[in-house]
C-alpha cells in the first residue's frame, strides 16, 4: 500500500491535500465535507483585525448615540463586553471544528497592529486550533516605507506572535520581496514553523459607470503554479521550516510538482470552488497511479526530489530557466 501521508507543521497528515482558507472552510457543514471528500486538514477563513475594529467601534458608536439628551436611560444597556461583537463566532467555528472532525484544523489570522495579532492568536490557540497561519497582506503605498522597516516589521510581529502562543505557526508570504529567499530564513528564525507560497493579491479593478475602485475576484488557475514551484524549490533543504504550496494546485500533476520540488502539502481554494470536493479524490487517485507507476513507496519519498539542491543543474530554478524558456518559445507567426 502506498503511503501518502506526510508532516506539516509538525502535525501529522494522511495525505498531503489541505483545503485552504476559502468560503468552503468558513461553515461546519462544509468542513465535515471537505473531511470526508479526503482533505487531510483545512485552514479555516482568516479572521481580519479591521473586521473585528470596526465591529467593536460601531457598536460602541451606537451605545453612546443620545448620551447627552437620555444620559438616565444608558443604565439599561449591557456592557460591549456583554455583546456578541469581535472574533467570537470565528472561535465558535474553531471549537465546533476540533470536536466534529478528525483532521487538523488551522486557524488563520490577518492583523494589522502587533497588539491584535497577540489578543486574537491567543484566543485562536484557547479555542483549540491545531495550528495558526498568520496572514501578511500587506501593500507598501507609502513612499516613506523602506524594504527594511517592512522586512524587520513582520520579524518582530511573528516573535511577538511566537512568545504569546504554543500551537505551531506557519506565515502566509506575499512574493514580492527583493531577497525573498533571505525574509525566509529571517521569518524561520523569528520562529515561523512553516511558510505558504504564496499570498494571492487580488487587484482591484475600475468600474467606468461609477468611476469606483471595483473589487474583481478571480479565482486561480494551474498557470499561478509556477511562482510557488520556484520558490518551494530553492528553499527546500535551505530553511528549517515546512512549505505548504497556494495558488495554483488544481490537479494531480500540480499536487505532485510542488511535492516533487520539495513541499510538505498542497493547498486547494480555486479548484475546490470551481469542481467540488469531490476533486480532492480524483487528485488522491491519480498520485497514487502516478506513483505506483513510477515505483514511489511514499510521498516523504519522493518530496523535494526536484528541488534546486536535489537536480543536477539547480540554475535551473535561477536565471538560466528565464534565458531557456525565452530560446524555447517558436513563433508561428511570420511577417
Amino acid at each position: 500500500m502506498l503511503d501518502l501521508s506526510t508532516d506539516y507543521l509538525g502535525l501529522e497528515l494522511r495525505s498531503p491535500i489541505v483545503a485552504s482558507s476559502s468560503p468552503l472552510t468558513g461553515d461546519l457543514d462544509s468542513l465535515r465535507r471537505l473531511e470526508d471528500a479526503g482533505a487531510a486538514g483545512v485552514v479555516l477563513p482568516s479572521l481580519f483585525e479591521e473586521q473585528i475594529v470596526f465591529e467593536s467601534a460601531e457598536l460602541d458608536r451606537l451605545l453612546e448615540t443620545g448620551a447627552e439628551s437620555f444620559g438616565e436611560a444608558l443604565s439599561y444597556f449591557p456592557e460591549r463586553e456583554d455583546y456578541n461583537t469581535g472574533p467570537d463566532r470565528y472561535l465558535d467555528l474553531i471549537a465546533d471544528a476540533k470536536q466534529a472532525l478528525e483532521i487538523p484544523v488551522i486557524g488563520s489570522l490577518n492583523g494589522t497592529s502587533p497588539g491584535g495579532w497577540l489578543e486574537h492568536a491567543k484566543l485562536i490557540e484557547q479555542a483549540g486550533a491545531d495550528a495558526l497561519e498568520l496572514n501578511l497582506y500587506l501593500i507598501a503605498a507609502d513612499p516613506q516605507m523602506t524594504a527594511e522597516s517592512i522586512e524587520s516589521g513582520h520579524s518582530e510581529l511573528l516573535r511577538a506572535v511566537r512568545s504569546a502562543v504554543q500551537i505551531p505557526l506557519a506565515v502566509k508570504l506575499s512574493p514580492y520581496f527583493t531577497a525573498l529567499a533571505h525574509v525566509a530564513r529571517q521569518l524561520v528564525d523569528a520562529g515561523a514553523d512553516g511558510l505558504v507560497l504564496f499570498n494571492r493579491f487580488y487587484q482591484p479593478d475600475l468600474d467606468l459607470e461609477t468611476l469606483d475602485v471595483a473589487p474583481r475576484l478571480t479565482l486561480s488557475s494551474s498557470e499561478e503554479l509556477r511562482l510557488p514551484l520556484r520558490w518551494i524549490g530553492i528553499l527546500h533543504g535551505q530553511i528549517r521550516a515546512s512549505l505548504a504550496a497556494t495558488s495554483g494546485v488544481h490537479t494531480a500533476s500540480d499536487a505532485l510538482k510542488v511535492l516533487l520540488a520539495g513541499a510538505n502539502v498542497a493547498m486547494m481554494a480555486s479548484a475546490l470552488l470551481e469542481r467540488g470536493t469531490r476533486q480532492i479524490r480524483r487528485i488522491e487517485r491519480e498520485m497514487l497511479e502516478w506513483m505506483e507507476a513510477r515505483e514511489y513507496a511514499s510521498v516523504r519519498q519522493l518530496q523535494g526530489s526536484v528541488s534546486r539542491r536535489a537536480v543536477a543543474d539547480p540554475a535551473s530554478f535561477e536565471r538560466a530557466n528565464y534565458m531557456r524558456t525565452l530560446r524555447s518559445y517558436s513563433s508561428s507567426f511570420r511577417a
